[in-house]
């Protein structure tokens, strides 16, 4: 007998009594139905973003309230990693009540935010979110024909607050250096925040050069930064610090229009240093409005320290302005030894008060000379801080 070509066939239909030809559409129908699941997979995997959801019908929509409290999201507000961002009182109700004693008492109660998605809570009061830093917080900022110009917020919030580096608040020696004139050389600029240590407050000259994008920079750096504004010296014009310079001869109402000139060119800093200024600095009747505008908007004042005639302290005291004084000009002489000798005085006025700031320009010197002293500060025991952790704030005395 030959071989039996059919035998298993044979077998089959005698189990199940099965025809052939219905096995043979079987196995084509289960084919046909492996390529489609093949094919459906690969259509997923090249959509990158898998099956699309389902959107709610126009009228579905269009019956969703608006939720008041989240702004709309902006490239303003919204960081790197694609989140919303949110105030900490964005989900929740505040009502004030005034007892019979004259306290208040503050009720909150939950309020949904956007179902959109989740959210990132700024809840910081001193100092800002890293993710979040070279970015400005919108709720302190005001459109103005100048730019947009530092306030202070409905809850009260501060931009010297808000973008303070935070420091430890433990006792002990505390050092601020402050690393001024950025903005004016690109690659001065670019190597100073490049090498300085995070610690170091970096102050930016309002005539500089692309200052918001340093800003940013030195934000995302973790620096504390100061917006550097040019004040009448006594030589002026002989010396003259640049345009728009405030002067003792302009009437308040033009000196503050040159003040919010200057302040409009960046965002995010704590504070005010005076480039030049001693004539101006020595005048308290055209130092006080200008000071009084500086800290209405929750803005500290650095003097650098350089007028012996300055009258910062006693306007300050009169306009509740939060204010700083420089202790020591580090870099008089441009030598990285005759640099760190001075920051050595400096720990010695800071050793002796329990604080000192120091003031240098961004000279390849003096930024060596303050990196390499900076590493070993912290084992001799001193904190190195941002300018607003050292300020006279008659918010808090």
């Amino acid at each position: 007998m030959g071989t039996d070509l059919h035998a298993p066939l044979g077998r089959n239909r005698k189990a199940g009594n099965r025809r052939p030809g219905v096995l043979r559409l079987g196995r084509i129908a289960a084919s046909l139905c492996l390529f489609a699941i093949g094919g459906f997979s690969l259509y997923t995997a090249f959509r990158g973003d898998g099956l699309e959801r389902a959107k709610p019908p126009a009228a579905e929509q269009a019956a969703t309230p608006a939720n008041p409290i989240q702004p709309p999201t902006t490239a303003a507000n919204q960081p790197a990693d694609g989140m919303p961002r949110a105030e900490p009182r964005s989900g929740a109700n505040v009502e004030q009540m005034v007892t019979g004693d004259g306290s208040v008492v503050t009720k909150y109660s939950p309020r949904p935010r956007d179902g959109s998605g989740p959210v990132l809570v700024d809840a910081m009061q001193i100092g800002q979110d890293p993710r979040m830093a070279a970015q400005p917080n919108e709720a302190l900022l005001e459109d103005t024909p100048f730019g947009r110009l530092p306030i202070v917020g409905a809850d009260g919030r501060r931009p010297m607050d808000q973008y303070a580096r935070p420091s430890s608040g433990a006792r002990g020696v505390r050092i601020a250096i402050v690393v001024s004139g950025l903005g004016l050389s690109q690659t001065g600029t670019q190597r100073a925040i490049a090498e300085l240590p995070e610690e170091i407050t970096l102050a930016f000259a309002a005539s500089g050069n692309s200052l918001q994008r340093w800003m940013q920079e030195a934000r995302r750096g973790g620096h504390e930064i100061l917006l550097q504004v040019p004040l009448e010296p006594f030589d002026y014009p002989a010396n003259d610090p640049g345009p728009e310079t405030l002067l003792t001869t302009k009437s308040p109402a033009r000196n503050i229009e040159n003040l919010h000139k200057a302040m409009g060119e960046i965002t995010n800093y704590t504070g005010v240093m005076n480039y030049l200024g001693g004539r101006f600095l020595s005048d308290s009747n055209a130092m006080e409005p200008v000071m009084r505008d500086i800290g209405k908007r929750g803005l500290l004042f650095l003097d650098d320290g350089t007028s012996a005639q300055s009258k910062t302290a006693d306007v300050a005291k009169g306009t509740e302005l939060p204010y700083a004084f420089a202790d020591l000009q580090l870099d008089g002489q441009l030598d990285i030894n005759a640099v760190l000798k001075k920051l050595d005085e400096l720990e010695r006025i800071a050793r002796k008060n329990g604080q000192a700031i120091g003031v240098a320009s961004a000279f390849d010197e003096s930024v060596d000379a303050i990196a390499k002293w900076s590493e070993e500060a912290a084992m001799r025991g001193i904190e190195i801080v941002g300018v607003a952790a050292l300020s006279t704030d008659p918010r808090n005395p």
